[in-house]
């Protein structure tokens, strides 16, 4: 059993971008967090961290899951705040990558440093025994390197870095710790420049720097080529570099340079012209406006090396023809087609793809213990589908080894150093049914036993890799029920984007029945993103467009029906969220007895945006909330105010902690931070609650709402924003109507109504919504384009 480690207080050292955002994430998992930094020249000594914290909430993608979260970080200084570090569990060390400031710092910690604490230098390619050269000897067997990739809060990749003298012990709890409380995804990385992630990440960049001259081809040419449609994304290479900043990849090339002279490839680690005369320029990428690729008005611009100019970028300049071979299904016959073409950008690939093959082969041995590492640091810290390794097997090992093979002998190749020998000794690939290859032990290495891994019931599976898929109890078109025999039932959809069809519908109740008769609980969990998209919006215009007004409102009242079998079921009901919960995908889990939701959950009642209004029972729970909160004779609208804007402006949150902010969460629901361990942690929700006797609620028979009076109000806010033309009329109607619903319709303010009554009013707005001309056009343009219609 490996030690716990646990962690009441975190330090972080270090208030630059990445320290920063590493002090954010800490805190949205609830770890107490200081954050150091120098101490300021004038002022508050802590001004710097202070600056630091305040800029969090500037940044985009927000690296805080909650605004009020900011306030939680502690400010100190490393003059007269070291004291502060005697109570952290675990301090991580992010200042600049100098190897002679690292450690003129930890000079200065050391004394501070806890007896139990661990040490971790978030350097991403300097050496870890190297640092650890300056520390005591009683510090040191809890130091190693933890490297996380930039966004902290939404990159799944830490590499763990082991020192010679780290405990065994020290380094499987903090990868437990990384795991659970942040959510990453943890490779381990050898003690070499770069580590894993950018050592091939960075070099696939390099190599395709070198053949997009080599063969001619336009950087628009080559992000069209190695986006998306090579299963990377849609930033593909050279816009990626824009993102990272042009200064950023010189310093990673340099790095890579000075610290590997005797790497095969090393003739080829230098920042070319165009890219050091782009960076003199001041053209850094997205961060200055201007790098390879710039904004003109409305028109993308890219560099054009030959004109020495920007140009007009071409998004189709992917060859048709090229295109049609990277569509083929069978990658071995793609690779196959790719190597055969006489066509430049065909030509491309397939160098571009053989040098990195080439190069994570030769130096696989001294980067990884495994290829399962290097597939996965590439797959969570660079957002390719598959790894480089997953790549060349799936192409067929053999015959792609032998044309490497072929073309290292007539000097195709970038370099000329042999394959390594395990790559050509008759094996069909290095992932398998029982591991993946190991170098170092000649063999193939199952995943880590390790307890945390237990609670990923579906991890993220390499190439080849499958799990058991639990025994189905019921299937229909909508939905699959299926269980591992521990008395939970889970229910998946089967739909697209996971929208709520009319088979859904029934597959739910089902669902519930069989769960009430043979189980405990019930999860409803998807394997994949997004939880649920909501209702099937072209099924609904369908019936609409056909004059089915009967058979529409039938689906409606079935939605409704559906939500209400949630929230009474006999068994408890977990939804298990993460990804988009958009319309019906959130009422569903408004009414399951708990939701369980990832922290990367976009939670909205969305319906305004088409035209339409909730009426899978979003809007009649919301009243309900919203008197229990106010509390018997309570002022019901103060309560509805914040949910009203919500809704009607069509919010969608930014994070679980947000959407409990916004109220479409309930306070307790959990967050979890590890996507793999949810469905997890909702089974053992859904246990917990049958084991305490859970008991559906009983009726809402009495709930007070704001009436008339509310509704009024609601409009005086509703017509001022019409008239400064915030909204427009069609705005205005749909608004006036969610407000019609959430009072509880024209009723004398602090009546008191149920549950079927405030359903009705759902569905008689919804429908008589639904009929408008502008809604149907709204409806229209959301299928036809994703983005909402602003009529």
């Amino acid at each position: 059993m490996s030690e716990k480690l646990l962690v009441r207080r975190a330090a972080v050292l270090g208030a630059g971008v990445m320290g920063a955002q590493i002090a954010a994430h800490l805190t949205n998992a609830g770890v107490d967090t200081v954050l150091f930094d120098l101490p300021a020249k004038e002022g508050d000594p802590n001004g710097v961290v202070i600056k630091a914290i305040a800029n969090l909430g500037k940044l985009s993608p927000a690296p805080l899951a909650g605004k009020s979260l900011a306030g939680r970080i502690v400010p100190a200084n490393y003059d007269s705040g070291l004291e502060l570090l005697r109570d952290c569990d675990l301090v991580i060390e992010a200042i600049a990558e100098r190897m002679d400031w690292k450690q003129d710092l930890y000079r200065k910690i050391a004394p501070h440093v806890a007896d139990h604490a661990v040490l971790a230098s978030n350097t991403s390619g300097l050496g870890i025994n190297a640092l650890a050269d300056v520390l005591p000897e009683q510090l040191r067997h809890r130091f190693c390197g933890v490297h996380f990739f930039n966004p902290p809060r939404y990159m799944h990749l830490a590499e763990l870095i082991p020192a010679t003298a780290t405990d065994t012990s020290v380094l499987e709890g903090l990868e437990a710790f990384l795991t659970t409380t942040l959510g990453k995804g943890v490779v381990y990385a050898r003690d070499t420049p770069n580590f894993i992630g950018n050592r091939i990440g960075v070099f696939s960049i390099l190599s395709t720097i070198h053949h997009t001259a080599a063969f001619g081809l336009g950087f628009d040419a080559v992000d069209a080529l190695t986006g998306p449609l090579v299963g990377r994304p849609k930033s593909a290479t050279y816009r990626t570099s824009d993102v990272v900043g042009l200064d950023t990849m010189a310093h990673v090339i340099k790095t890579m340079a000075d610290t590997l002279p005797d790497d095969p490839w090393h003739r080829y680690f230098k920042a070319p012209a165009w890219l050091q005369a782009l960076i003199d320029q001041g053209a850094l990428g997205q961060k200055a406006g201007a790098g390879i690729f710039r904004k003109a008005g409305k028109e993308i611009q890219v560099l054009d090396l030959e004109k020495q100019d920007y140009r007009p970028a071409d998004k189709d300049a992917a060859a048709p023809e090229v295109v049609e071979i990277l569509k083929t299904r069978n990658p071995a016959e793609k690779f196959a087609m790719l190597r055969a073409s006489e066509h430049p950008q065909a030509r491309f690939l397939w160098a571009a793809f053989r040098d990195l093959f080439h190069y994570s082969a030769y130096h696989l041995a001294d980067i990884a213990e495994t290829a399962r590492d290097v597939d996965l640091a590439i797959r969570w810290g660079y957002g390719w589908l598959l790894g480089p390794f997953e790549t060349w097997q799936a192409a067929g090992w053999k015959q792609v080894a032998q044309w490497i093979a072929e073309d290292i002998a007539a000097g195709k190749a970038m370099s000329d150093a042999p394959l390594p020998g395990w790559v050509l000794d008759g094996r069909d690939g290095v992932h398998g049914a029982d591991g993946s290859f190991s170098p170092a032990r000649d063999a193939s290495v199952p995943r880590s036993s390790l307890p945390v891994y237990r609670r990923q019931r579906f991890p993220d599976p390499l190439l080849g890799e499958s799990f058991p898929q639990g025994e189905t109890l019921f299937e229909n078109d909508g939905i699959r029920l299926w269980t591992d025999g521990d008395g939970i039932g889970v229910a998946s959809f089967k739909t697209k984007l996971h929208t709520v069809s009319d088979q859904v519908l029934d597959g739910l109740q089902e669902a519930i029945g069989i769960a009430e008769r043979d189980l405990r609980g019930l999860v409803i969990w998807q394997p994949k993103e997004p939880f649920s998209a909501g209702a099937d919006l072209a099924g609904a215009l369908g019936l609409l467009q056909a004059g089915k007004v009967d058979a529409f409102e039938a689906m409606v009242a079935n939605f409704q029906a559906t939500s209400q079998r949630i929230k009474y079921a006999l068994v408890p009901v977990v939804a298990a969220v993460r990804g988009l919960a958009l319309g019906g995908g959130c009422e569903f889990q408004m009414h399951s007895a708990r939701t369980v939701a990832g922290l990367e959950s976009y939670v909205g009642l969305v319906e305004a945006g088409v035209g339409l209004l909730p009426a899978g029972g979003g809007l009649k729970e919301l009243a309900v909330r919203a008197a229990r909160a106010a509390g018997p004779g309570g002022d019901v609208f103060a309560e509805l105010k914040s949910v009203f804007e919500t809704v009607a402006m069509a919010k969608v949150s930014t994070s679980a902690v947000e959407a409990r902010e916004s109220g479409l969460l309930r306070r307790d629901d959990p967050v979890v931070f590890h996507p793999h361990e949810l469905l997890h942690i909702a089974r053992q929700q859904a246990l917990a609650l049958a084991e305490s006797g859970h008991r559906p609620p009983l009726p809402e028979r009495a709930v007070q709402v704001a009436g008339d009076v509310g509704i009024a109000t609601f409009k005086m806010m509703l017509v001022n924003m019409l008239e400064g033309r915030f909204i427009s009329p069609h705005d205005y109607e749909i608004a006036t109507r969610i407000a019609t619903v959430l009072c509880g319709g024209e009723v004398d303010r602090g009546a008191t109504v149920d549950e079927d009554w405030l359903l009705r009013l759902e569905r008689e707005h919804f429908v008589a919504l639904a009929q408008m001309p502008k809604s149907q056009e709204r409806i229209a343009h959301m299928l036809k384009t994703g983005k909402p219609l602003r009529n």
